[in-house]
């Protein structure tokens, strides 16, 4: 339920300079990804290799990734409608495998969408490169009120029966470990209830962490557990700890220690 605070992530979204196709190199196999506004930053994350994907709530790369690792293209929302066409054709065309759906369409801060109205724009936009890529659905948040989180998931899933979707993303903010490995299980649940073969989990963090982290020991007790959970979920096939930034999981633009810890 508190996702929608997050700071810059709506604003440094918006429609990037369209560039050349780059051949991309195809890496590890890992869950684990980066979200980054910042291009420059995934860098620091890479060095072990245990990075292999990365995704900045956008449609267009906005500069160049580290090789070999993969970017994810995300239509955020109605108001990138406009650019999207050329924007993914670059992005299949430079290797993206993946596509994916709306930015928390279920909250009014972020893409606020009704499920009815998120079914049509995914039908139009997202599911004609069905053939290119594996779709993957607006990102919900965890809340669990009626009608937002899993219950809007659903809601559009029962209204978008032909849109060729692969996998659901979610969101999650909350307390402590066995609360996010409950969301969790709901999600896989969920998914599963739909025969969806996927499950990412496109952010994720504590509460307490939205606007930086506030304890690094509390913090990197919580990313251990959760990526050694996640990592041992078939069902959950990528994922992405919020986010690559100085005072998230950098300190003057390198690891700290909870960095050091997810990316180990």
């Amino acid at each position: 339920m508190v996702s929608f605070t997050k700071l810059f992530t709506a604003g440094l979204m918006a429609t990037a300079t369209l560039a050349a196709p780059v051949e991309v190199q195809k890496r590890s196999t890992s869950k684990r990804g980066a979200a980054y506004n910042d291009i420059s930053t995934v860098s620091a994350m890479t060095g072990s290799g245990n990075v292999a994907w990365a995704y900045n709530w956008a449609m267009s790369l906005s500069g160049n990734l580290p090789s070999g690792v993969d970017f994810v293209p995300m239509l955020w929302g109605a108001r990138d409608f406009g650019g999207w066409f050329a924007a993914i054709e670059t992005a299949l065309s430079s290797g993206s495998e993946y596509i994916l759906g709306f930015n928390e369409p279920d909250m009014a801060s972020q893409a606020s969408m009704s499920a009815s109205e998120a079914a049509g724009y995914y039908q139009n936009y997202i599911t004609p490169y069905a053939g290119k890529a594996k779709l993957i659905s607006p990102a919900v948040t965890s809340s669990t009120t009626d009608g937002q989180g899993l219950s809007w998931f659903q809601s559009f899933m029962d209204q978008c029966t032909s849109c060729d979707i692969s996998g659901l993303a979610v969101h999650w903010y909350g307390n402590d470990i066995d609360e996010f490995k409950t969301f969790v299980q709901q999600a896989i649940d969920t998914a599963s209830s739909y025969s969806l073969s996927e499950v990412w989990i496109t952010e994720f963090a504590l509460s307490a962490d939205v606007n930086g982290i506030v304890d690094q020991t509390t913090t990197n007790s919580f990313v251990s557990e959760a990526i050694s959970y996640l990592d041992s979920q078939s069902a959950v096939t990528r994922y992405s700890y919020f986010m690559a930034a100085d005072n998230y999981l950098l300190s003057g633009g390198s690891l700290n220690s909870v960095g050091q810890t997810y990316c180990s």
